[in-house]
Order: C-alpha cells, then sequence, then structure tokens
C-alpha cells in the first residue's frame, strides 16, 4: 500500500490540452505585467542618479552622474516634507475611513429597495461620477466657482452680495476636496459592496423574518458581518495607497492655485512638479519611497488582520 502511495507521488504530471489553453488565455495579461509593471521597474536605479538628458534614453541613463542616496536626503531635508507627508497621509485617513462607510451604508440603503429600476437608476446615478476624468471634473468646478462667469458668483450677485474668489480661500478647500473625492468614488465602491449583499443566502433573511428581527437587526447580525471579508479586503488595499494620492485631485481640482498650496500639495503633485523642473532623480526617489512605503503598509496592514481574524485576511 505504501508502495502504491510513493509511486502516485513520484509520478510526474504530463503536461495536458487544459494546461495550453489555460496558458493561452493567461498569456495576454502576463505580457501586460512584464511590459507595465516589472520592465519599468529598471528605472529606479534612476533615484540614485543625477539624471540628465544627453540623447536618447540609455545614453542618458548611462553616462547620468551616480549620487548614491543624496536624492533621499534632499527629499528627506526639504522644508517641505513635513507639509507634503502631512497633507498625504491626512487626506487618505479621511478618504479611508469615508471610502468603507459611505459606500457600506449607500450599498445597504440601494439593497433595501424594494423597486429593481428603481435601485438601478440609483447605482447609474452614483456610479457614473467615476467615469469622468478629473480635467472634466476641474472644469466643472471652474464653471461653478469662477471669479468672473462662475454660477455660484452669478447667484450671489443677483442676490446682492459680492463675488468671492473661491480659488484664494484655502479654508474651504480641503472639506470640499473630500467631498469631492467621495463623490466621484462612492459609486464605484457601492457596486462593490452591493454584489457581496446580492450574493447573501435569502434565506437567512427569511428565518430572520420570521424569528422577528426588524430590519436594523437584519443589516447588524446578517449583513454586516457577512461582508465583513470583502471590507477588510477593501480597507488592506486602500491603506496600501496610503502613501499615494489623487493627482488629478489635488492639482487639476485646484487648478495649481498658490494660494492653497498648504493644503493641496502632496506627495504625487510633489513627484510631477519635480519632473516639470527636470529634476529627474529627485522624484523618481520620491516615488520610490511611495511604493516601498506603500509595500510595508499593506504588509503590516495584512499581518494585523492575520493576527486577528486570519480568514479575512489577502495572504
Amino acid at each position: 500500500m505504501s508502495n502504491e502511495k510513493t509511486g502516485r507521488r513520484g509520478k510526474k504530471r504530463i503536461w495536458g490540452k487544459d494546461d495550453t489553453e489555460l496558458s493561452l488565455l493567461a498569456l495576454p495579461t502576463t505580457i501586460w505585467y512584464l511590459l507595465f509593471c516589472f520592465l519599468p521597474m529598471f528605472g529606479i536605479i534612476i533615484a540614485f542618479k543625477n539624471y540628465k538628458v544627453y540623447g536618447g534614453f540609455l545614453t542618458s541613463f548611462i553616462k547620468s552622474e551616480w549620487v548614491g542616496f543624496n536624492n533621499f536626503k534632499f527629499l528627506f531635508s526639504s522644508k517641505d516634507i513635513w507639509l507634503i507627508l502631512r497633507n498625504t497621509l491626512g487626506y487618505n485617513v479621511i478618504f479611508i475611513i469615508l471610502g468603507i462607510v459611505a459606500p457600506v451604508a449607500a450599498a445597504i440603503a440601494v439593497g433595501q429597495l424594494h423597486s429593481k429600476k428603481l435601485a438601478k437608476a440609483y447605482q447609474t446615478a452614483m456610479f457614473m461620477p467615476y467615469f469622468l476624468s478629473w480635467v472634466v471634473v476641474s472644469a466643472l468646478v471652474w464653471a461653478f466657482l469662477s471669479y468672473d462667469k462662475g454660477l455660484i458668483n452669478g447667484m450671489l450677485e443677483s442676490w446682492g452680495m459680492e463675488r468671492q474668489q473661491w480659488y484664494m480661500k484655502p479654508a474651504m478647500w480641503p472639506p470640499f476636496l473630500v467631498f469631492m473625492n467621495l463623490w466621484k468614488g462612492l459609486g464605484y465602491g457601492m457596486v462593490v459592496y452591493l454584489a457581496t449583499i446580492t450574493g447573501i443566502d435569502k434565506t437567512y433573511y427569511e428565518a430572520a423574518g420570521i424569528d422577528g428581527a426588524t430590519i436594523w437587526q437584519q443589516i447588524r447580525y446578517i449583513t454586516l458581518p457577512l461582508m465583513k471579508t470583502v471590507i477588510i479586503m477593501m480597507f488592506i488595499m486602500a491603506v496600501g495607497r496610503i502613501f499615494y494620492s489623487d493627482f488629478g485631485l489635488f492639482y487639476q481640482v485646484p487648478r495649481d492655485s498658490n494660494t492653497l498650496y498648504n493644503y493641496v500639495y502632496t506627495l504625487d503633485v510633489y513627484v510631477y512638479k519635480q519632473l516639470k523642473t527636470s529634476t529627474t532623480g529627485m522624484a523618481s526617489a520620491a516615488a520610490f519611497v511611495q511604493s516601498v512605503a506603500g509595500c510595508i503598509t499593506i504588509l503590516t496592514a495584512n499581518a494585523i488582520v492575520r493576527k486577528i481574524d486570519r480568514e479575512s485576511a489577502m495572504i
């Protein structure tokens, strides 16, 4: 008996037709990852060089002076680094909290609607902003907040009030940016959680209804516990990008206003401005720090979740 088991374990698996088909299906995705995810990692070396343009990329790459960690030293000795980190982390903490609470609440609310047509109408209305680019959104915001031709200033003037320089009022922009981020991302998160709610076995609710459970009790003891795994997964993924900011939100929407500098200057905006001034090594160093910090953050968050609830962890 033991010899038979040993023979079965030692037998090599023969490549079959199914393996070929699955490999061909996976080939486009593999090529995409190699070209756009792994190959660009070669550029990490630029973070350790004083990159100058001498012609083509490879020529510039080879001829550029090797400066070691000087770009990183300059980055962390910059007077703006703590402002940049404060804005990036501060906004993202708020975005993560609202990015879970609001879509979950919206998904539960839409899931409780009896009319399927009305539910689809709400889903479409909330999901539409997700497809708009920040360039389009910034134009819409400008149409409302422009000093000369803005709709809001036009209304204020018609009411006998003075026009306002909205792009020179720093105090209003942090809550406004939080609102814009929530408005644009709410529909996507809601659809993810709504799909989870749709997959819950309806017999749980029927049994709870027979036992006299109210709607709120069903949400608390059935819906939310069964959504826990997806909520935690979305949380871990969001935490992994806590050192990243939406460039369009913080650069396009405020229209790069110098007055709002202290409230919209994030790591992604910093990288872009460094590229504009041809300090490619500095931009690469900042992006490298983002990647490493994001990797550490997502692994730490996943490890904490695994300690608390192993089944809810991603790995």
